[in-house]
């Protein structure tokens, strides 16, 4: 049986570590919290209390990897507001755990943030060349990992997360002043991040880059002016003072190369 390390299983990595399971694998799971250290011990999950630092790492590492083919790397770098994190130092500090094992295939959750808010259309032939420091760092680590002798590293950029429990218009409702009405989302559905993820390990695609962003681009503004009606929430004003700027992101290299097919293709 394949032996699947899920580092992460937060929002999207606990239902990935689930359907892995469904589908016959092995899983090990990290978490940082007793509380779900608990719950992944519950339904079959080989789970391990671990922290990556800046310095140290907390957590047996070593035998989290044990005998696992398979790695996914899921914890984004915690960049937002004050925080000032150094993510890469991290990634280094566990790349040598990694080599040590039995690692061979590594997927890696990096993000579309890592390209320009100014582009048009985006492909990943695009050059990274992010706005914030959160993408920064993410493409230093993709670098990192792709860069690792004796690894094949597949790096997933995904969009904007939603779920069943998670859409920004619950952040933007009642909103005002909003910039960048005309500019088109990037979004991706966790049905479709985890279907993604196992049509990778399915396909035995190892060393690829992918965008995965449903093929579904409306305006920011109609998008979720719609989103504030179907949750019955006030809808956020947006404002057309500047140019809207925002690039779309294509995942056409994912629907050809990996033959997948997204499950949402509307959002």
């Amino acid at each position: 049986m394949t032996k699947i390390s899920i580092l992460g299983c937060g929002w999207l990595g606990f239902p990935l570590a689930k359907a892995l399971l469904e589908n016959g694998f092995s899983v090990n799971g990290s978490t940082t919290s007793i509380e779900k250290f608990l719950t992944l011990e519950n339904i079959g999950i080989s789970p391990f209390l671990i922290e990556l630092g800046e310095d140290v790492i907390k957590g047996n590492v070593s035998e989290f990897l044990d005998e696992s083919q398979i790695l996914i790397i899921d914890i984004p770098p915690k960049l937002r507001g004050t925080a000032t994190e150094n993510f890469v130092a991290k990634i280094k500090n566990l790349i040598p755990f990694i080599e040590k094992s039995g690692v061979k295939k590594v997927v890696f959750v990096s993000s579309t943030s890592v390209y320009s808010d100014e582009f048009g259309l985006v492909t990943e032939e695009t050059i990274v060349n992010p706005d914030t420091e959160s993408g920064k760092q993410l493409v230093a680590c993709e670098q990192l990992l792709q860069n690792t002798s004796h690894l094949e590293t597949t790096v997933l950029r995904f969009g904007g997360l939603i779920g069943a429990d998670r859409n920004p218009i619950r952040f933007l409702a009642g909103r005002t002043n909003i910039e960048n009405p005309n500019a088109p989302i990037n979004l991706i559905h966790q049905e479709d991040c985890i279907g993604i993820i196992l049509k990778i390990i399915e396909s035995n695609c190892w060393g690829e880059t992918f965008n995965a962003v449903a093929p579904f681009h409306p305006s920011r503004e109609d998008y979720y002016t719609d989103k504030a009606k179907e949750y019955n929430l006030e809808p956020p004003i947006f404002v057309a003072s500047k140019t809207s700027v925002g690039k779309t992101i294509l995942s056409d290299k994912l629907e050809k190369v990996l033959n997948y097919q997204f499950l949402k293709d509307t959002l």
